[in-house]
């Protein structure tokens, strides 16, 4: 993983699985937390697929949700508002929500629980210390190459005996102790993600693809700004997110004429896609 400057300290295992970021929603309680139901997990939910994480990891542990429910996800809270437990076997969170386009701009500090973190959407734009988080997880279909393959990087001392329930395909034992080839990996996937990192190299590393995502989404969201309210993306600008950009058009809640003339003039100029969700 030459895409990751600080490098990826020696105590910890990388690992090929499949099942995308959903399933590791499962995988990550079926490991570390083997006792199931008698044990805890503090979830930051800032978001769809942290709720999605959150809700999937209730099937199995006790969850606590350390922020209130909202309606509308368009910011951080400060840590000193969450509400953590005493007990917590690890502190999830995802570091970029893309349908919300709510990113975090600091690392959570989990003391000596674990952290484990949801980068499948934003992992090689931005340097990272390995060495702050018990786990890291990312499916590679957004930046590190096509669907098919998950990349886990887990401290070793994490990877122990997991709940009996647990499939030995999501298993980190097994599939650390099988090199990631315990059953049939998505070879070429793995492939093209090799490739991707050898290009990442060439480009600069994971501080030159820093530096285009700024850069990308620093004109957008400069254009947005000096629209006159004519662009509006809701989310806080502490908070906005350098690789998804959800806005609105003709005002804060969006005109719906305006909004199907902007995606039918933009289909005509080869942008497609560009709806999202809501």
């Amino acid at each position: 993983m030459d895409g990751l400057p600080q490098g990826i300290p020696s105590n910890y295992k990388v690992i090929f699985l499949q099942g995308g970021g959903t399933g590791q929603f499962s995988a990550v309680p079926l490991n570390l937390c083997p006792k199931l139901k008698e044990q805890k997990a503090d979830y930051v939910v800032t978001g769809t697929w942290s709720a999605k994480a959150a809700k999937e990891a209730e099937a199995f542990i006790q969850v606590n949700k350390v922020l209130p429910k909202v309606d509308k996800h368009t910011c951080i809270p400060p840590q000193s508002e969450w509400k953590l437990s005493s007990d917590a076997s690890y502190l999830y969170y995802c570091d970029n929500e893309t349908i919300h386009g709510v990113e975090f701009n600091f690392v959570p500090d989990s003391g000596s629980v674990p952290l484990v973190c949801d980068m499948s959407s934003n992992i090689l734009t931005k340097p990272v210390d390995v060495s702050k988080y018990g786990l890291i997880f990312a499916g590679a279909q957004k930046n590190l190459g096509m669907a098919g393959v998950t990349v886990v990087i887990v401290r070793e001392d994490l990877v122990g005996q997991p709940a009996g329930c647990c499939p030995s395909v999501l298993s980190y034992k097994i599939n650390a102790e099988n090199k990631s080839l315990y059953n049939t990996p998505p070879t070429y996937a793995i492939y093209i993600l090799g490739l991707v990192m050898k290009w990442v190299k060439r480009n600069g590393g994971v501080e030159g693809m820093a530096r285009r995502s700024a850069e990308k989404s620093r004109l957008i969201y400069s254009l947005f700004d000096a629209s006159n309210n004519f662009y509006v993306c809701n989310v806080n600008p502490a908070n906005r997110s350098r690789v998804n950009i959800p806005f609105r058009i003709g005002g804060a809640e969006g005109d719906d004429e305006l909004e199907k003339l902007f995606l039918k003039e933009a289909t005509k100029r080869g942008m497609i896609q560009l709806k999202g969700h809501r």
